[in-house]
């Protein structure tokens, strides 16, 4: 880790946030977890974002989350939370408040009300540029029905509201269109079961779940896609084989539940979810334990 660094670049573990059993948020063992991820060699953390749960926050936790993160940050470790909301006043007010609180960058998806246009998506992200914090952009068109393709993405780095964009769509191929109409917007990769597609790709970054539960086996694996020497390509190929089984769940609606519950089996706090989200079903549970066992086996943490 160095300060030095563009904040969005590196590897920020997308936080998962523990609650009791109670629901309660546990916020006590946040600042714990966000220490730990930096001590496990991390460069930063994402909070607030879909793995966070941050739909499911008061107001007031969701503030006291990105605080939290930011007071257990050591040098060096960056904070970049999530400001996703249903309209672009509340997003700005987030990315207003996440600068008051320390964080060096945000994450921000399109409005996720409605299906927007690109005109409405332009000034979402003009107007949430003026709270004056770095940008990256978030496409996922899965979830929030917009998708920002390369295109578009270039004219909203070409304007200066946006400095990277997290990639989720899986579809490997854009980072090559991207690079190629806005070769100076950092791509980070979005989607743990494509590290290494991207990695390969000229990625950046990654904001990652599965670090939560494996920090040392993803950071190597980060490490071995993305340094361009082809024994570590080939180092990085057969680790990523070893852990694709996980990895893929971080692409599944379920991927919260998922990934909570490997950390549980690796020794971490994952616990509950709040509603709406509810406890894995057998079948479900079965594979991610069966996986997450086979890779604890392997020696991978």
């Amino acid at each position: 880790m160095t300060a030095a660094r563009q904040p969005w670049r590196g590897v920020h573990v997308a936080t998962a946030f523990p609650f009791d059993d109670d629901l309660t948020a546990d916020f006590d063992g946040f600042a714990e977890h966000v220490a730990w991820l930096a001590e496990q060699g991390c460069d930063g953390v994402c909070p607030n974002g879909s793995l966070g749960e941050y739909q499911s926050l008061s107001d007031a936790e969701r503030a006291r989350v990105v605080e939290t993160a930011v007071a257990a940050a050591p040098d060096g470790f960056t904070v970049m939370p999530g400001v996703a909301a249903y309209g672009v006043l509340q997003s700005r007010r987030w990315i207003e408040q996440a600068a008051e609180a320390g964080a060096q960058s945000v994450l921000l998806l399109p409005p996720n009300t409605y299906r927007a246009d690109e005109r409405t998506v332009l000034a979402h992200y003009r107007e949430a540029a003026k709270a004056g914090l770095p940008i990256v952009a978030y496409n996922n068109p899965f979830d929030t029905r917009v998708d920002l393709s390369p295109a578009f993405l270039a004219e909203l780095h070409a304007e200066g509201l946006i400095v990277a964009v997290k990639e989720f769509t899986g579809d490997v191929r854009r980072a090559y269109e991207i690079r190629e109409l806005a070769p100076e917007l950092d791509l980070l990769i979005g989607a743990d079961d494509v590290l290494l597609e991207l990695g390969l790709a000229g990625a950046v970054g990654w904001i990652a779940g599965y670090p939560n539960a494996l920090p040392s086996a993803s950071m190597e694996l980060y490490r071995l896609a993305t340094s361009g020497d082809p024994a570590d390509i080939a180092r990085a190929l057969t680790l990523y084989r070893e852990l694709h089984a996980l990895l893929r769940w971080d692409s599944k609606p379920e991927f919260v539940q998922a990934i909570k519950l490997s950390m549980d089996i690796a020794g971490r706090k994952g616990g509950p979810c709040r509603p709406p989200r509810s406890p894995l079903v057998p079948e479900a549970e079965a594979a991610v334990r069966a996986a997450t066992e086979a890779v604890l086996a392997a020696g991978h943490r």
